[in-house]
């Protein structure tokens, strides 16, 4: 139900805030891979679990804590979330940069059950306290917000890093959930569902299970091998409980997704749309900024000055398209979009061991190009594929698209790279000869620790880890060597994984001209039409 009162002046800043801290974290901690991986020795599976948990756990609890908001407060749940994701993070910025892999993993799920609580609050509170007159500016302002805050975080977490070291992004999330969650407690006016549908709690299970064992077995593939029984295992309990969450939904009275909706060609054309897109756009910044540092060796702001073009094209091309919609269905536009983003990864593709600035600016600017084409005619189609008394829905099937698509999007392309870097790594280390003196325990070291980890490329000679310190003396003279089929070897992974993103935007683009309606999607008056 809508307020009828006035909002307070502080409630939309307050709400930019708390969504900006929950959409900077998804990207803002792949600046800081490679010192990651240099103080906690994390593998490259560890580091795509490090950046993926977060997002696998937000998207798998989103449908049910936007359900549990709706039913007992809005506001309610978003101070508990916020309150979550501020206790997860001072434990963060407490537990030091060399911090066991396993424990930044655990910090980052906990973060991700925080932030599935903000993010459906934000647009619930602003959809429930606005009049329709001012609704539209409000959620416009939560667009903006939702676009923007992922460079935010990249360029935040970078400018702290040039003073402090990579925990200092738990400080930017400790700012801004701070003055978030007090902007929160004064502005924002407690509201319900009045309704008192019971929760489909057993949906919400079916949610978190699937989403998290089909990543697990994407993620573990290249680390366990794609024949071991428990990659197999997780691909296909993952996929068996992604059927099982289907069916139970299509039985449940009230569930948390009717697949039913699916059934509208403009709903579920723009749903994939954006999953394809979030797939792709998160696996590019997973798999880019580890690029620019470890293969083109810049530094973490370095890094993400690289990125800034991306708004300075995207802005304007957001505006134009929100004219060309008003003549062009998402069926064109959409699809010119996806085709201009597959394009820009197999440019990306192209690139080697050498970094070639002009050939990675082109081709972000044709991403940006890409993403403004198809992300707009996207949500639109969403939501005017439903009617006024189910943008709720609407909105929730947006946010859980993005986020499932960056979650899968992180695990396919990280997979991807995890297995080429390993396959060149280790087809490397066999053609090293070590003197007859290094037992071979100090062999087999050496392999795992160029094998499992690019952080061979962030440190010093000086800088071995203890069990490689015996091998100093001969690894001087190969460390050059070594060091360039590293950086190869990266180069080559990155190429694999940002072809198969290009891949994904190409199938997108020709599933959203075949699926997408000639015309406009008229708003359903019901639920008849998808039934």
């Amino acid at each position: 139900m809508t307020s009828t009162n006035s909002p307070k002046r502080g409630l939309l800043p307050s709400i930019a805030l708390s969504l900006m801290t929950v959409i900077s974290a998804v990207s803002a901690l792949n600046i800081a891979i490679p010192d990651i991986t240099e103080k906690t020795g994390a593998t490259q599976t560890q580091i795509t679990w490090i950046v993926d948990a977060y997002t696998v756990v937000f998207a798998g609890l989103l449908l049910l804590s936007g359900a549990i908001g709706d039913k007992f407060g809005r506001k309610t749940l978003l101070q508990v979330g916020l309150l979550i994701y501020l206790t997860a993070n001072v434990f963060g910025s407490l537990a030091g940069p060399e911090m066991d892999p396993n424990t930044l993993i655990a910090i980052r799920i906990i973060t991700g059950v925080g932030a599935s609580m903000i993010m459906p609050s934000t647009l619930s509170v602003i959809t429930t306290s606005f009049e329709k007159e001012e609704r539209a500016k409000a959620v416009g302002v939560w667009v903006a917000v939702a676009g923007g805050g992922a460079v935010v975080g990249l360029f935040g977490t970078a400018v702290l890093m040039l003073w402090f070291d990579w925990t200092s992004f738990f400080w930017l999330n400790l700012f801004l959930a701070t003055v978030g969650f007090i902007g929160v407690s004064l502005n924002v006016t407690n509201s319900k569902d009045e309704s008192g549908h019971r929760l489909d709690f057993v949906g919400g299970v079916l949610s978190i299970a699937a989403v998290s064992t089909l990543v697990f077995g994407i993620i573990e593939g290249p680390e366990q091998g794609w024949d071991d029984s428990l990659t197999i295992t997780g691909l296909v309990a993952g996929s068996l409980l992604l059927v099982v969450f289907v069916l139970w939904e299509l039985k449940a009275k009230h569930p948390l997704l009717d697949p039913r909706l699916f059934k509208i060609r403009g709903f579920s054309a723009g749903a994939l749309s954006i999953m394809i897109q979030f797939l792709a756009q998160f696996g590019f910044i997973f798999v880019g900024m580890q690029y620019l540092q470890f293969v083109g060796g810049f530094e973490p702001w370095q890094a993400a000055l690289h990125l800034l073009p991306l708004p300075f094209v995207m802005l304007p091309g957001t505006r134009l398209v929100g004219h060309l919609s008003k003549r062009l269905p998402q069926k064109v536009l959409g699809s010119i979009g996806l085709t201009a983003f597959g394009t820009s990864m197999f440019l990306y593709s192209t690139l080697s061991e050498k970094f070639d600035f002009w050939l990675f600016e082109s081709a972000l600017c044709l991403m940006a190009v890409g993403v403004a084409f198809a992300a707009t005619p996207a949500t639109t189609a969403i939501t005017a594929s439903l009617p006024p008394s189910k943008q709720g829905v609407a909105s929730a099937v947006n946010d859980v698209a993005r986020e499932f698509g960056s979650a899968i999007g992180i695990a396919v392309l990280g997979a991807a790279l995890t297995d080429t870097y390993k396959s060149k790594m280790s087809d490397y280390a066999q053609t090293i000869t070590f003197p007859p003196q290094v037992p071979t325990e100090k062999v087999n070291d050496f392999t795992d620790f160029v094998t499992n980890s690019p952080a061979v490329l962030g440190i010093d000679i000086n800088d071995l880890p203890e069990q490689m310190q015996s091998a100093k003396p001969f690894l001087e003279t190969i460390w050059d060597d070594l060091h360039n089929a590293a950086r190869i070897a990266f180069a080559d992974g990155s190429s694999a994984a940002l072809r198969l993103s290009g891949l994904f935007a190409f199938a997108g683009a020709v599933l959203v001209a075949v699926l997408a309606p000639r015309k406009a999607a008229e708003a359903v008056d019901d639920y008849s039409e998808a039934r």
